[in-house]
């Protein structure tokens, strides 16, 4: 179980480390355009904690950190990518917001205890190898009863859209990666049940799943760039010889018709919104 666990870090690791963590930093201008509804939302709920001291898990290049700070008051990000930290950090620094980052793994940082009125993420908590290990290490570093918000994806067959690249290349690309339910990934926390398992046993109380279904939109000029370079398809594409790159994006562009609406791409992002708070201590 450790070696699985070790090992499913380190593909994480060097996957946010490596060509997926640079390609959320070169695209993040589209990335945090196409999520700024979500983001909206979470920043609503943490402004209804009045928290003053807030944590942001899988921060990314901490446009939801920014965005925390300056109702907050002050936000740390955390995420395991060099790349998307260094861009966050240079983007807070640049706008002069309270946000701070760290370059960590949530799961195991040594978070100073009781340091936070909140916790918050943005599609950044699915990618844990161990998620009870995880969620309890974040229960340790926030006070009794302070607030959890995260928002994840539901299942694959609720977001079509996600998917559509990985199947409409997967005649040419066999070896694409496949999803598996429970694996750290994109759809990890899509099953209720395992969410809230989760969360119990890690110390959290008043655990609570809200359905929320958010119209998302990126500019049609970038779709290209944004599946071929994002996703599992952005996973081998850069390995595939121009030819071949060529077909694949040939063939992989029209599947988005259903969601191209004019200059604009629009669609539909099935999600939870998770809260719970943090169970008291028995040694409070």
């Amino acid at each position: 179980m450790m070696n699985d666990a070790r090992r499913s870090y380190d593909e994480q690791a060097a996957r946010w480390n490596g060509p997926a963590g640079h390609a959320w930093v070169d695209l993040q201008e589209v990335l945090n355009g196409m999520f700024r509804p979500i983001e909206e939302l979470l920043v609503d709920a943490v402004a209804a904690e009045h928290a003053a001291s807030v944590l942001d898990v899988g921060c990314g290049t901490g446009a939801l950190t920014r965005a925390v700070a300056r109702r907050a008051g002050h936000c740390v990000g955390v995420d395991i990518s060099g790349p998307m930290i260094e861009a966050a950090r240079a983007l807070a620094e640049r706008e002069g917001v309270p946000a701070s980052f760290v370059k960590a793994d949530a799961q195991e940082y040594a978070f100073e205890p009781a340091a936070f009125d909140a916790v918050v993420s943005r599609f950044g908590v699915m990618f844990f190898s161990d998620p009870v290990r995880a969620f309890a290490n974040l229960r340790s570093t926030v006070r009794d009863g302070a607030g959890l918000r995260c928002v994840v994806w539901r299942g694959a067959e609720e977001n079509p859209f996600m998917t559509t690249a990985e199947r409409a290349a997967a005649p040419f690309l066999p070896e694409l990666p496949v999803r598996r339910p429970d694996e750290p990934g994109q759809f990890a926390f899509a099953d209720p049940e395992r969410v809230h398992r989760v969360l119990a046993v890690s110390g959290w109380a008043g655990i609570d799943l809200q359905p929320v279904d958010v119209v998302c939109t990126l500019p049609e000029k970038d779709l290209v760039t944004y599946f071929s370079r994002l996703g599992p398809l952005g996973t081998v594409l850069p390995d595939a010889d121009e030819r071949t790159r060529a077909d694949i994006v040939e063939a992989v562009r029209p599947a988005f018709e259903p969601f191209v609406q004019g200059a604009e791409v629009r669609y539909t992002a099935a999600c939870w919104m998770v809260s719970a708070r943090a169970a008291v201590s028995k040694l409070s």
